[in-house]
Formats: structure tokens, sequence, C-alpha cells
């Protein structure tokens, strides 16, 4: 199969790496020159141009650039591709950019590979990053059977593990895991920083170690990805933020009230049900 990938940073280049590693032909395309160089030099594509109608003959597209670009290079792609090349993306809110791009092109599938790093650009991209990692695929009632079938089989040749949904119920489920925590590590930063007694602060500072790194960590991320989330997923991550709040007034209260027993028994809940959120076995 021809493929093509727009976008050739950490995901874009990724699957360019393991997609001709299974024996397809890759195009890819880059605004920097320098970038469509590299790909070649690494090895990432079999082709490569800062021009996007290079992707005329292919079969398939990756629309690999930033959530904002997703429905506008769309737009660039539409009048230069035969009706049946299956189009889809790599977004990580899925609602919106299913609502943007299914009338522009009715052969696209909504698709969010969920693996990656903290490195970006080309030099970031890397060999099995989607291995025995999740790739949700989020078509409507609209999408092509056949389509969302030929995205699951890719999937499932990078050895990813393939969940297929609609666009609100991924918003939702990665309100939970993702997005929030963002902004609930962020919040906590920001707390932190607020401490009023430069002693107290500079103190922490300094004795701040694995539990403050981990739980920072999201927070202190890109600010562009966290901004991008809360604007385009802001249903879904408003309702885990009430949710969370609500749960913190209850903390609050149970200290206030020096209810401990109560206190205890939330604890001794989320130490059960912690491990089905990371890999480990089911609790009912």
């Amino acid at each position: 199969m021809k493929i093509g990938i727009i976008g050739l940073g950490l995901i874009g280049g990724s699957l360019g790496f393991d997609l001709r590693n299974c024996g397809h032909i890759i195009y890819g395309v880059s605004r920097k020159e320098s970038t469509c160089q590299r790909a070649i030099e690494r090895e990432v594509v079999d082709h490569a141009s800062i021009n996007i109608n290079s992707l005329s003959t292919v079969d398939l597209i990756f629309i690999c650039t930033p959530i904002t670009l997703i429905s506008s290079t769309l737009k660039q792609l539409t009048s230069n591709l035969r009706p049946e090349v299956i189009i889809t993306d790599v977004g990580s809110v899925k609602t919106a950019i299913v609502k943007e791009c299914e009338p522009l092109w009715s052969n696209f599938v909504g698709g969010h590979p969920m693996a990656g790093t903290a490195e970006q650009g080309i030099e970031a991209a890397q060999k099995n990053l989607f291995k025995a990692a999740p790739y949700v695929i989020t078509p409507t009632e609209n999408t092509p059977k056949n389509s969302i079938k030929i995205l699951e089989q890719l999937a499932q040749s990078l050895g990813s593990k393939v969940y297929t949904c609609s666009p609100e119920i991924h918003d939702q489920a990665v309100a939970w895991i993702s997005h929030l925590p963002v902004m609930v590590s962020a919040s906590l930063i920001a707390a932190c920083v607020g401490e009023k007694e430069k002693t107290v602060l500079n103190l922490a500072q300094q004795l701040a170690s694995s539990g403050f790194k981990d739980t920072s960590r999201v927070g202190g991320g890109n600010p562009e990805l966290g901004l991008m989330m809360a604007q385009y997923n802001k249903t879904g991550l408003l309702h885990s933020l009430q949710g969370y709040r609500q749960q913190l007034d209850e903390v609050i209260e149970y200290i206030n009230r020096e209810e401990w027993d109560s206190l205890e028994q939330l604890l001794m809940m989320t130490q059960k049900k912690r491990p089905p959120f990371i890999g480990g076995q089911k609790n009912s």
C-alpha cells in the first residue's frame, strides 16, 4: 500500500518507520525541506516533499499535524485525491476533529494512537513506538466499514491494542486519564508556588522528591498541548474537573470534621481501584 504521512515529527516519523518496515511505500510531507531530507536519511520514508500534492497517488493518508491544523490540512488535500483514498488523523481529541473533517471527506476515519515521549521532531521518531500501546479508532455511523477495517489492520500491524468507540466516548475517557491529570498537576504546581511564606516555599523546593516529581510531571509539560486539550475537549474536561472538585471537597470535609474512618475507607478504596488503570488485574 502507498501511505502518505503529513507531519514528520515523533508520531508521523514513528509511523513511517513501522509502516515502512511492514512493506508499505511511505510518502512524507513536511513544511521544512531539511525535515524531508532528514526523514529520507533516517529511512523513515521512501519519498518526502514540502508539496502536499505529492500525495496524489497514495491509498491512505495520516494527518499528523497539531490539532489546530488538521481540518485546514484536510481542506488542502481534498481537491487532488481519488474519492476512495482513506484519510485519518492522530489527534488526541476526536469529537471536534471528526465533526470538522467528516463533512470535508466522506472517507475520513478518526484515530488516536496513544503513544509518545516528551521529545519532538524528526529526530524523536523511533521504531516500535506503538507496540502494545492503545490505538483508538472513532468512526461514526457514516464512516465506511471497509475503511475502518483497513485502519484497524494497519494499527494491529504496528503491534497496537486496537479499540473502537464513538468520538464522544473517546473524549470523555481521555478527559479522565489524560486531560484531567494535566490540569490537576498544573494546579498542584500553581498552588505550591502560591505559598506566601518564602522560607516554606524554598524548603519545599529543596525537599521535593519522587512523589512531587511524578505528580507534577504532566503539569510541567508543553503549555500548548494543555491549552488544546481544554479548547478542543471542553465538555469532557469540565465534566471530569467537576467530579474531581467534588471529590476534593469530600476529602476536605473528612479532614475538617476529623472523620478519620471515612478518610481511611477512601484511601483503602483508591488503593484497591488503582491497578485497572495501570494494567493490573481488574477489581469489581
